[in-house]
């Protein structure tokens, strides 16, 4: 599959409308949109089992490896995009992951919501870049 991944919204939000939004509100539609991104990438043009697929999409997905590839995204990020970070990180969160401590499950969950931001604005150059960087060590 291509690198560049296309689905968007018949018509985005303004960039105040989606900033106007909760963090956790963000990080909720940014988790669809990778997971999306991620099953839809490992099995287009493949025959795997799907117990198979989901091991391959879970090493993208979880929080231990979204917050590992924070990392190698921050500096990519713009300024608005470093505050929705910063203020999903920063967010209190009721729930945690299963396989991941609370710093690891804060950090993805900024993660995400940068994905939903950009999804909801549909800006697709960014966000494709975003989801392929985070399968670019498995390529």
């Amino acid at each position: 599959m291509a690198n560049d991944f296309s689905f968007n919204l018949e018509k985005p939000i303004s960039k105040e409308e989606a900033l106007s939004l909760h963090p956790m509100a963000l990080a909720f539609i940014g988790d669809a949109v990778q997971s999306l991104y991620a099953r839809t990438r490992v099995t287009v043009g493949r025959t795997s089992k799907t117990g198979t697929l989901h091991q391959e999409v879970i090493k993208v997905v979880s929080a231990i490896s979204q917050s590992a590839e924070v990392e190698r995204l921050l500096p990519f990020f713009d300024e608005t995009e470093q505050d929705i970070f910063r203020r999903a990180r920063n967010c209190k969160i009721q729930t945690s992951a299963k396989h991941a401590d609370r710093s690891e499950y804060r950090r993805a969950s900024g993660l995400e919501a940068v994905l939903g931001y950009l999804f909801l604005i549909g800006n697709e150059e960014r966000l494709n870049l975003f989801l392929s960087k985070c399968f670019e060590r498995d390529d």
